[in-house]
């Protein structure tokens, strides 16, 4: 890729493509028999175009799913929340909500994509909780350490979120929301602590 992903014509760019694959799926009900042309002709831009932001059809769907995963956290927990036990509960009541939403929109086809959506998801709650975690003054905590908890975290949240979607009827939400939480509060309130000081 040759462009700037920070420049504001490749932001309105990328989003006309988004906002075509939107539409597309609306219409189609499934992803994988969506192609770079249907996506492209929606969007009213060249094939060239779409190469010059995107490797191909999969470097989109990779970049479509961070982007909705992004959006559906920033909807719900603001960039200056701070970390504490309540915006947890947050953070994760949106990513088991999103994945329940992912699974039952999910068609057979499309399952060859779901490796791939699951781990653009995780990379992308990794690193907001890595971020977080470094926002709190962390005395007595190093890098590597932290980089650990948000690795640990990000999968506690993550793999029993994914794993709760898949078969909801299994455990009931709550028992289930409850159980991790406990579990990640145990983790997390050294952090906590530091910041209410």
């Amino acid at each position: 890729m040759s462009v700037n992903p920070q420049d504001p014509r490749v932001k309105r760019t990328r989003q006309l493509f988004v906002q075509a694959f939107n539409d597309l799926i609306g219409k189609k009900r499934n992803v994988y028999s969506i192609s770079v042309h249907d996506i492209t002709n929606q969007a009213t831009v060249n094939r060239t175009t779409f190469y010059a932001h995107f490797q191909d059809k999969y470097d989109f769907l990779e970049y479509w799913m961070t982007e909705k995963f992004q959006m559906t956290i920033r909807d719900r927990l603001p960039e200056e929340a701070r970390c504490n036990a309540e915006n947890l509960r947050i953070l994760m009541q949106s990513i088991y909500d999103f994945l329940l939403q992912f699974q039952q929109c999910s068609t057979p086809g499309d399952k060859q994509f779901e490796a791939m959506f699951e781990n653009a998801m995780h990379q992308d709650l990794h690193q907001l909780l890595l971020k977080r975690i470094n926002e709190v003054r962390t005395q007595g905590f190093s890098q590597e350490n932290l980089e650990a908890l948000a690795l640990v975290v990000s999968w506690g949240i993550f793999g029993s979120a994914l794993q709760w979607s898949r078969n909801p009827q299994d455990r009931s939400f709550e028992t289930m929301f409850e159980q991790v939480i406990e579990v990640l509060s145990i983790n997390l309130a050294p952090l906590w602590e530091q910041t209410t000081r």
